[in-house]
């Protein structure tokens, strides 16, 4: 991978993020998410787990995302990501299973957004709850760790970011997420996106 500074593997990851200077947001008023930065190892190599929304949700339909969804009242980040992930993919991993945390990312749709960070190893195929995820993938991070695009939307001063995946982009809030991962697993660099801007259809 560019810039990689070693392996990716379990323990590797493990040592880039405890030595991660995490920013989290303090904004109780706003509703509480997390996500599961879940990593496998699919076709012999390190990959992220994705997924496609349902056509059929109401909020972000057809759109790539990660496991995960708003915390239910007194759950932690750790207990709501491995639960999203549990529900959307019926894949449960402990709490062993956690590597970290990333920075918090605050949506324009109200959420403070959690990413926890997971590493489930070879799982085989994964089929969605149809109910909510159309698809899922298992996305080598040698694909994922790329440079991104940044284009300006004339509703906000800050830059949209896009990460292209397979002939098309992927926005904030997961293409932030994924970004600040690969700099930080895959590049051992520090880097903040909580600036990047959403597109505005995600505003919704």
């Amino acid at each position: 991978m560019p810039g990689s500074p070693g392996p990716v593997n379990r323990a590797a990851v493990a040592a880039r993020l405890a030595g991660f200077p995490r920013v989290a947001v303090d904004r109780p008023e706003l509703k509480q998410a997390a996500v599961a930065v879940c990593l496998t190892e699919h076709a012999g190599a390190p990959a992220m787990l994705l997924t496609r929304r349902a056509a059929r949700l109401r909020a972000h339909a057809g759109q790539w995302a990660l496991p995960g969804g708003r915390r239910d009242p007194g759950e932690s980040a750790v207990d709501g990501a491995l639960r999203e992930l549990h529900e959307e993919v019926d894949l449960r991993l402990e709490s062993d299973a956690v590597l970290g945390l990333l920075d918090d990312y605050e949506t324009r749709s109200g959420y403070v957004m959690t990413p926890v960070v997971v590493w489930a190893g070879p799982v085989g195929e994964l089929v969605g709850n149809e109910a909510e995820v159309a698809a899922v993938h298992q996305i080598a991070l040698s694909d994922l760790d790329v440079e991104p695009r940044f284009i300006s939307i004339p509703e906000s001063d800050a830059p949209v970011i896009q990460l292209p995946l397979l002939g098309r982009f992927i926005h904030a809030p997961t293409a932030a997420i994924m970004h600040q991962f690969c700099q930080i697993a895959c590049r051992g660099l520090v880097t903040r996106v909580a600036h990047y801007e959403q597109p505005v259809f995600a505003w919704r």
